[in-house]
């Protein structure tokens, strides 16, 4: 088969070592991470890559996000059928299944996750410095915090913008440890000394878990299962179902 796979960067060590594995010839195509931050911005620009697939080039398009933030609500295909992962958000596809996903959250409210994605984005996008805190604030805060604290220099002065931002951070508070989703090929990028400075400076617990990419290896293998993966066909679009399935489709004529 011949796969476009359309993707947050998040994810881009994961997806790019499974493509090699897979038995498919893969077109990959990654977008900037922090679109769950402003979802319908998010949901635009990732219906302009659909959009933008050739008639008849591929058998399916993979779209490598979960529902993140309603990001995927709306999202049609004019002509070659969407394979989406049933997935609350990317955390799913590092931690093998939505159902280890629950299990993992409901084990230990107030655990924020890192995986290399966490804590390279920012990086690819020239984000560093103790104004932007570096890998401790949520990678997908940094587009939209640096957008705000442009405005509020323009509008309140360097002082007050600050102050606004330090307040903006204060979401670390509601969290008590920071976990590491390790996996063996990323090693060597030493991600747990990163992961253990962060809980260091926020004060928190520092645990480390194995990953488990059995999801998004069989969604990029075409092993698509029914109970974990959506198939959108041309003339539907994505809904929310706010059940276990979390994503489903509807009629693209449905409002």
């Amino acid at each position: 088969m011949f796969l476009k796979v359309i993707a947050c960067e998040i994810a881009f060590r994961e997806i790019c070592h499974l493509a090699a594995d897979s038995p498919h010839l893969l077109d990959l195509e990654f977008l900037t991470q922090g679109y769950h931050d402003i979802p319908a911005t998010g949901r635009v620009e990732i219906q302009k890559r659909i959009d933008a697939v050739p008639a008849g080039k591929y058998d399916a398009i993979i779209l490598g996000y979960g529902l993140c933030s309603s990001i995927l609500t709306g999202l049609t295909t004019a002509h070659t059928r969407l394979v989406i992962p049933r997935a609350h958000d990317c955390i799913t596809f590092f931690a093998g299944s939505k159902e280890r996903y629950q299990e993992l959250f409901s084990a230990r409210p107030g655990t924020y996750y890192y995986t290399s994605g966490w804590l390279e984005c920012a990086q690819r996008r020239g984000e560093k410095g103790p104004v932007w805190g570096g890998a401790s604030l949520p990678a997908g805060a940094n587009a939209s915090l640096r957008a705000a604290y442009d405005g509020w220099v323009v509008k309140f002065g360097e002082d007050q913008a600050k102050y606004l931002l330090e307040e903006m951070g204060r979401w670390s508070n509601h969290y008590t440890h920071g976990t590491l989703i390790q996996f063996e090929f990323v090693k060597q990028l030493r991600l747990a000394e990163q992961v253990r400075q962060i809980c260091q400076d926020r004060a928190w617990e520092y645990e480390e878990i194995p990953g488990d990419l059995g999801l998004l290896q069989r969604v990029l293998s075409a092993d698509w299962r029914p109970e974990e993966v959506l198939m959108v066909e041309p003339g539907q679009k994505v809904v929310p179902t706010n059940d276990e399935n979390i994503i489903g489709a509807a009629p693209a004529s449905i409002s």
